[in-house]
């Protein structure tokens, strides 16, 4: 395995050595590592000096079950500090076939006379780099560009791609690859990397791993023990077959029960409308509409919990893929909208602009607010995706997210931390999230430590800080691995699972403890980098609004305090 090193303004490809402390890391740890290595922190997010970072997990290659994730890396434009986000699909796959480690993207394309196209694509294949222009799917949202280029090189290419958000460069655009009905639907969400990757002007990376083979592996016997161990635990799990039916939408009426159901901008934890937007209503939909809708879906070649579907409308023709429930959550109930259909063409606008759900759910939360639009009203949340593509001066301030919203907008009740979004949680309801969203390098940010299937006093904040600090270590261990949070069903069942694998696919000899090593080390990077970026402890603080207003049904606020959050990356 190489580092692939590509300049852009010299459209230039180096194939490298991987350097010896950068190998026995994989995913979000290697990307921390790269960028702490190589990028100034305190440089401009959308300026030459960052770097865009592609590094599949350790265990990616080989179709491990929810073990295939690519991850993405880059100073953030929206927290202005280190940003990894991470999405299935077929990217990692294909560069670990073609034999990288990462792929690293450097400088930016020109756009002075010297430059024969506006935008252009990278078509990365064994036989090197080639830059073509992308003029003809500039301003193209994903899915007409991701149609036109498998047109252009095949539908045996995976690739990565951005949309009109992306090229217009806001803060909340994200990073989309094919899924395996080649459908660009996984995105990298969170933290406007898409608009790194517009700013290097980008529109899409397309891999061709033609005559590329699987990475080699140590000890085969081995390996293949260890992953049946692994398929038969996560086939075994409870949970498997729970996501297996209802997706993620089964968190709805669990998060409704505990009062952390995010509704009308997070203004209450309870909402009347959650039966009709949860994940038991929506199979049940999905199976009487039938055509195109399938509640159950892969999002990776191989995964065997399926946990993602396409929505079909009335006439069971496809509207989106997937509807997730971090995205029932922020443009469902946090709009007051108690209508799948309404949620899911709302969906699809944002996804086809290439945009975060999450942080465009919490930004028309923040807009109906100020009056822009009123909760419930789907159809008026739609004219404001519109005013996004259109690139008018409301639909930019709408899509640099939530943060720079409700500045513009003048609103006090704006759930974000670090400049992100808050994912469909409510932390004054489930505190041991809201810890991970105060202290994690990331910003607001769910799957960097989710702990609301944790048995523990979700309302008790003491008692959440130990809660928090275990699942963003173990969370951060699984990003290195390029492992799908759900893949925990499976491993924590039996942890050595995680070392005989490493060991039979590297030859290394690691601890039990090998998940752990690999999170802390790779958080202690992340924290790094956003120290020398000027980060401080009150960046790890909750919106004041928070600490003040009690929330609905428990009538509780985010009373963690200062210290235990200061404390809590000291080991």
């Amino acid at each position: 395995m190489d580092i692939w090193r590509v300049n852009l303004r010299e459209q230039t490809l180096q194939r490298e050595a991987v350097p010896e402390k950068w190998d026995h890391l994989g995913g979000r740890g290697l990307s921390a590592r790269i960028l702490l290595d190589e990028v100034p922190p305190t440089c401009e997010p959308l300026g030459p000096y960052n770097r865009l970072v592609l590094a599949p997990g350790l265990l990616v290659g080989h179709m491990l079950t929810s073990c295939d994730r690519i991850s993405f890396g880059g100073k953030s434009p929206m927290t202005r500090g280190i940003k990894e986000a991470n999405a299935g699909g077929s990217t990692g796959l294909h560069m670990t076939n073609m034999g990288m480690k990462a792929l690293i993207l450097e400088d930016q394309c020109r756009t002075d006379a010297k430059a024969r196209s506006g935008w252009w694509v990278l078509h990365l294949s064994l036989a090197g780099a080639r830059f073509e222009p992308a003029d003809d799917v500039a301003g193209l949202g994903v899915h007409d560009t991701a149609a036109r280029l498998l047109k252009r090189y095949g539908d045996k290419v995976a690739m990565a791609l951005i949309g009109p958000a992306g090229e217009m460069r806001l803060a909340a655009a994200g990073i989309q690859s094919l899924d395996k009905d080649r459908v660009p639907s996984r995105i990298a969400a969170r933290g406007g990397l898409g608009a790194v990757m517009g700013a290097k002007r980008l529109k899409a990376v397309v891999f061709d791993d033609a005559g590329g083979k699987k990475p080699p592996i140590a000890h085969r016997e081995a390996f293949k023990a260890a992953q049946k161990v692994l398929t038969a635990n996560t086939l075994d799990h409870p949970q498997t077959k729970t996501y297996q039916e209802y997706g993620t939408p089964a968190m709805v009426q669990m998060c409704n029960a505990l009062g952390g159901l995010p509704t009308r901008n997070f203004s209450s934890g309870k909402f009347e409308g959650a039966e009709t937007i949860s994940g038991e209503h929506m199979r049940d939909l999905l199976l009487q509409r039938g055509g195109e809708s399938e509640p159950t879906h892969a999002c990776m070649a191989g995964c065997i919990i399926q946990c993602s579907n396409t929505y079909g409308g009335e006439d069971g023709k496809a509207i989106v893929s997937p509807l997730e429930y971090e995205t029932i959550g922020l443009l469902g109930s946090n709009l007051g909208i108690a209508d799948l259909d309404t949620i899911a063409r709302l969906n699809w606008e944002v996804s086809d602009l290439g945009l975060d759900t999450i942080d465009m759910g919490a930004s028309l939360g923040v807009a109906a607010e100020a009056g822009l639009m009123a909760f419930g009203d789907g159809a008026r949340g739609l004219q404001l995706l519109a005013e996004i593509r259109q690139g008018t001066p409301l639909g930019r301030i709408l899509g640099h997210g939530a943060a720079v919203a409700g500045r513009v907008l003048g609103v006090q009740r704006v759930p974000v931390v670090k400049g992100q979004a808050m994912s469909a949680y409510e932390p004054r309801a489930i505190k041991g999230t809201g810890t991970t969203y105060v202290t994690s390098p990331q910003g607001a940010d769910h799957t960097a430590g989710n702990t609301v299937r944790a048995k523990v006093d979700h309302l008790d904040a003491k008692a959440n800080i130990a809660t928090s600090r275990g699942a963003q270590i173990n969370m951060a261990g699984f990003d290195c691995l390029g492992a799908c949070i759900f893949a925990g069903f499976g491993f924590m069942v039996k942890p050595e699972v995680i070392p005989e694998l490493l060991h039979a696919r590297y030859g290394w000899q690691v601890g039990p403890d090998i998940l752990q090593v690999l999170g802390k080390e790779t958080l202690t990077l992340e924290r790094e980098f956003n120290r020398r970026a000027g980060f401080t402890a009150a960046d790890d603080r909750i919106p004041e609004y928070m600490r003040t207003e009690p929330l609905p049904p428990h009538n509780s606020v985010f009373d963690a305090s200062e210290s235990d959050l200061d404390g809590l990356f000291n080991w």
